[in-house]
């Protein structure tokens, strides 16, 4: 289990309840389209509205999916599983009940591991199971009164439920962020979180060490991963005043504004015996076969973790840097193709961690959209590596592709006259008048202090305008002094 220093004297405790919609082209039941954006209640049919006379039929391909994400986290992927109507009341419900998976789900068990900085994190994963999506409620537009747009209603979901093993809103967020990849890696769900394809239900709970959990509340549809840190902190100190001003907290659904910051509680939270669960008897229980499973699993792609240990194995990677090489299948891909260039996995993996990674961050984007193909970048690190630039020149190429000042990386180089100066007669004059206008440093140098020296190789910087190859110009000044 995770560990994290204590907060105000209190642990926290969480579990995550991810929904992640499968990418079957039909509904989980019906042949209704699943396309996102179509006019309100032009995708909902008679069965997805359970209308007398018709009967749900189960989507493979939802099974398929549900299967390939159960070897994925080495899961149980059950042999039978049930269906089961869970009963209650909500106008986008029109059934008045939704068929999901209770007693016996599909998927049993599993983990997903993941790093918080640079601390190998796992949590276990209480199990992933079927069911299908409510409707959606639209309050805008409607001169004060709400519309219901059936569109989403049996549209397929994967419900995977963590066990309570985070420790914080940041553990938490690299879960999901983790999870998020995973599915996406799997090929399972597009992973838009803005058209609701992978959303973040958090439970949450405080308590002193060595007691008792305490009484959780779920933090429902969170559609970020920043908003999920901002809920996960806002909440907890919420709860921790609650409990130091004598009051209890009670089993709660809530809110997230994330314009002001604040959860804010919806409804009282219901337990599983309140919605009345029973085997829905419109649907036959759900077997696999062992033949099933074994095709599913030898249409697997490699999955970030055997991808990682062949980094390791065979680029020499550090486990950390194969991790983060395998964040994302686009990570995974841009890494691939930049080291066949360059053939150099560990500088290749330095730039992608620094760099890019930075301007990823700052821009809130994507590997995939990266201005810097992974070619280029290959074709960049060979420039440093035949010594025709430096490491400080190679920055200034990759400040100009990166803003589509140029889009390559020889024309950067002459454009801007950054080739380093590797004439060795060239460079050993300049060595020499350095070293006749440093006298006291170099007799620094000989009494025993090296920075005299870098203070030397900086004057020959300085001297060739920083085109001057330092490890060149550092072997002709140790031999001249």
């Amino acid at each position: 289990m995770s560990t994290s220093p204590l907060i105000r004297g209190y642990e926290v405790v969480i579990g995550l309840e991810n929904h992640v919609q499968l990418s079957t082209q039909s509904k989980i039941f019906s042949g209704s389209s699943t396309a996102f954006g179509a006019e309100p209640n032009t995708q909902a049919s008679a069965v997805d509205l359970a209308l007398p006379g018709t009967l749900p039929v189960l989507n493979r391909g939802a099974v398929e999916r549900a299967i390939r994400f159960g070897l994925a986290v080495g899961a149980k992927v059950a042999p039978l599983s049930i269906f089961a109507r869970k009963n209650y009341f909500y106008p986008d419900l029109p059934k008045g009940y939704q068929i999901s998976q209770f007693e016996i789900p599909v998927v049993q068990g599993g983990q997903v591991e993941f790093y918080l900085g640079d601390v190998k994190k796992t949590v276990q994963l209480t199990r992933a199971h079927l069911e299908e999506d409510a409707g959606k409620s639209l309050h805008e537009d409607f001169h004060g009164q709400s519309g219901i747009d059936l569109n989403r209603a049996g549209t397929p979901l994967l419900e995977i439920v963590s066990e309570p093993d985070m420790r914080s809103g940041a553990e938490a967020a690299e879960y999901a962020k983790t999870l998020h990849a995973l599915v996406m890696w799997l090929g399972i769900c597009d992973g838009n979180m803005q058209e609701g394809s992978f959303r973040c239900d958090v439970n949450v709970s405080v308590r002193r060490p060595g007691e008792p959990y305490g009484t959780r509340r779920e933090i429902k549809n969170l559609n970020s991963f920043r908003n999920l840190v901002q809920a996960v902190d806002y909440e907890v100190n919420w709860q921790i005043d609650e409990l130091e001003d004598g009051r209890k907290i009670g089993q709660a659904t809530v809110l997230f504004n994330p314009d002001t910051g604040e959860t804010r509680a919806m409804r009282s939270k219901e337990d599983s015996a309140d919605y009345r669960y029973f085997p829905d008897p419109d649907l036959p229980p759900l077997v696999i076969a062992p033949e099933w499973i074994a095709r599913v699993r030898g249409e697997m792609p490699e999955l970030p973790r055997a991808m990682a240990a062949r980094f390791i194995a065979e680029d020499g990677l550090p486990p950390y840097d194969a991790t983060m090489m395998t964040q994302s299948l686009a990570f995974a891909r841009y890494y691939e193709v930049a080291r066949g260039v360059c053939g150099q996995p560990k500088l290749v993996a330095n730039w992608v961690m620094g760099e890019i990674a930075k301007r990823l961050n700052a821009g809130e984007s994507d590997i995939a959209d990266a201005p810097v193909q992974p070619a280029t970048l290959g074709a960049l690190i060979n420039r440093i590596q035949d010594g025709t630039i430096s490491n400080n020149a190679a920055r200034q190429v990759f400040e100009a592709l990166w803003t589509g000042e140029a889009t390559e990386v020889d024309a950067v180089i002459e454009a801007k006259g950054l080739k380093q100066m590797n004439d060795s007669g060239a460079l050993e004059a300049i060595v020499d008048e350095v070293i006749a206008a440093n006298p006291k440093s170099v007799e620094e140098y000989r009494a025993g202090k090296d920075k005299a020296f870098n203070a030397l190789v900086g004057q020959i910087m300085k001297a060739s305008k920083g085109k001057a190859n330092p490890a060149q110009a550092s072997e002709i000044l140790k031999r001249k002094i």
